[in-house]
Parts: C-alpha cells; structure tokens; sequence
C-alpha cells in the first residue's frame, strides 16, 4: 500500500469527471501513481522515459474520458529525441496501456528537473486514433509544441477539435528511479462559453502550484476541483477506476502471424524454427514451436 501524507490509501489509480453547475465547464483529474509505477517497472524505464511515459498514459486516460462508453483511442508521439515514439491505447472504461520505443534513453537534467522534451524531441508530431465504433477510425494529426506532452494533447485539442483546453500531466520519479506520484487534469470550455468564467478558472489554474507538487502534499483529484474551480459551483458527474491492461493474448497472436500468409511463416519455419512476438505493451513473449507454425501454415492452405 502507498500512503500520502495525508494518510489516503493511493495504491489505486483512478479519474473524476466535474462539471460547473452552469454546465460551461467540464473537468476531469486523475491520480495514476500505481498505473504509471507498474508501467515503468514492466518496461525497466530510465527516470525521464518512466516521467514522459506516465505523462502519455494519464493524457491518453483524460482523452479517453471525453468518449462514450465502448469507445477508444490510440496516441502516439513520435520526435526526433532518443525516446522514439511512445504509443498510449485507452479505452472509455479506464482501461490505459502504453509503450516507449526506447526504455533505456536518457538525457541531462534541464534546470534541475527530468527533460522530457529533451528526451522525446520537437521534431515530430502527435496522432490521435479515435475508434468510435464507425467503420473507419477517425484520426487526427498536428505538430508537436513543446515535447512536454501536456501542452502539445492541449495544442491537438485546440487545433484538430476546436475545443479551448488546458491539460497539466505530472509524474515525479525519485533519485532511485521509483514513480512516487503520477497524475493531472484536463479543463474544458463548452459552448456558449462564458468569458468571465473562464477568465477566472484561467487565473486559478496560472496561481496554481505544478500537479507534481499537489500530489505529493496528498491532494485527491477531488481537491483539484476545489482549486481549479475555487468559488465556482461545480458538482461531480463521475468517479472511474484506472487499470494498467493489455489486449493482447495468444488468440490475437495467432491471427496477426495468420494475416502474414503461408510464405512469410514458411520462411520463418525454415529460418528459425519456430515463432516469437513480444507484445509491446506488456512485454509478454508468445512462443509457437515447429508443430504449431506447420498447423497455422496449414490453416491458411
């Protein structure tokens, strides 16, 4: 168990959804400190990958939020920096997985804290792939901002969506390289804005101390709301666990070494011998001996 100052169990990962009582403001705040600590040690990260890679996961389970039920996205950002690309799946039920390209880069420290834009590059862009149960996925493309990975998921909300945003994303790694918290919200204006409202949660959210900071003093996604929102009335619309879990099973690895066709498996039967995939997300490695590649190859004849 993991136990803030304030005495609060945060060995579960979980989101709240609010909403100001004038329904022109939505927000969502999340604690990921489990779902980020268990990602960063699956994928024996260095302290800048685990800090940009928790980012990522807590971005993609805020965006994931704003869908409907049985929906889901994929996000990925891909720069010019050692970390390659970090891919982040999150589903609409708080399901979150995520990869980083690269586990073991690492970069300098910049000004006494973890590089992150340092790491991941500016170079690039950021993709968004939404399934929203239609026939085709809707994407969506822009150029990265900064690399911090908050304010370019704010950039992409603002530029592909239209929808005026403000997203802080924290994780804070300690010295021995052990995610100790993880999290952060996502302010919305919805239509018709109101401009002193929002003039108003723009300066509280400028005052505020950085989420890694709220975090470590014990502060709950419901205290972000009383900060965020200060003497605006809001009410809380919802309150979902988090999961750090994988798709992928032996199944669904017989059918992408399916889609390959007969010759791709044949080659691979007389080069190797048999058939390893390792699953990027949980790193599970699904072995298929001689016999088995012969009765797939036969499967397809």
């Amino acid at each position: 168990m993991i136990t803030t100052p304030s005495g609060r169990d945060d060995s579960k990962s979980y989101l709240v959804r609010a909403m100001s009582e004038d329904g022109r403001v939505l927000a969502l705040a999340c604690v990921t400190t489990d779902l980020v600590a268990r990602s960063a040690r699956r994928h024996r990260t260095s302290p800048v990958a685990a800090a940009a890679l928790g980012r990522a996961l807590t971005g993609g389970a805020l965006l994931a939020s704003l869908l409907k039920e049985g929906q889901g996205l994929a996000v990925k950002f891909e720069a010019d920096g050692p970390l390659g690309k970090i891919v982040v799946e999150a589903e609409r039920n708080g399901c979150v997985r995520g990869y980083v390209q690269n586990p073991g880069a690492d970069v300098p420290d910049r000004g006494g804290k973890l590089d992150v834009s340092g790491a991941l590059g500016i170079n690039g862009f950021l993709t968004v792939l939404k399934d929203l149960g239609l026939k085709e996925p809707c994407q969506g493309i822009v150029r990265l901002r900064s690399g911090e990975i908050a304010q370019d998921l704010a950039y992409y909300l603002l530029e592909s969506e239209q929808i005026p945003s403000a997203v802080a994303l924290g994780v804070y790694v300690e010295s021995e390289g052990r995610v100790s918290a993880a999290g952060g919200f996502l302010v919305q204006s919805l239509p018709p804005p109101d401009p002193e409202t929002v003039e108003r949660i723009a300066s509280r959210l400028e005052a505020m101390p950085p989420v890694t900071t709220l975090l470590r003093e014990g502060k709950t996604p419901e205290d972000l709301f009383r900060d965020i929102f200060s003497e605006i009335p809001f009410r809380i619309l919802e309150t979902q666990p988090l999961t750090l879990r994988c798709s992928c099973s032996r199944s669904r690895i017989e059918r992408v070494l399916l889609s390959l066709g007969a010759d791709e498996l044949k080659e691979m039967l007389e080069e190797q011998g048999e058939a390893k995939v390792n699953c990027h997300f949980c790193r599970i490695a699904y072995r298929f001996n001689r016999e088995e590649l012969e009765e797939l190859i036969g499967r397809i004849a």
